[in-house]
């Protein structure tokens, strides 16, 4: 059962959900980044600048807490985000060097 920010436990996380959160090249995107960031690193949404309403970003960050992909950070008056990479490269060994491998799209 997830956390009441809605994070799942690793073995919760299914890999049909963390690849349809990926098969979105704007969430894949987000991921890709991260992986370009030092490991803990905290982002908040506006940092990865993507080219939609806020709404429609808010959904996509939605998409990747629910699957598992990142986690909410709470700072008060703002909330970051953090990629779950140790608990990503454990459920799934390899995933997100795939991500990672990837070339960039434009």
């Amino acid at each position: 059962m997830p956390d009441e920010d809605g994070h799942p436990r690793p073995d919760e996380m299914d890999l049909r959900t963390v690849l349809h959160a990926l098969a979105d090249p704007l969430r894949f995107a987000v991921i890709a980044q991260f992986l370009r960031e030092p490991e803990e690193a905290e982002r908040t949404c506006a940092y990865f600048q993507l080219p939609v309403s806020k709404s429609t970003t808010s959904h996509h960050f939605k998409v990747m807490r629910e699957a598992g992909l990142l986690r909410m950070v709470d700072n008060g008056n703002s909330r970051s985000v953090v990629l779950r990479r140790r608990e990503l490269d454990a459920r799934f060994p390899g995933l997100l060097a795939l991500v990672g491998a990837e070339p960039a799209h434009d």
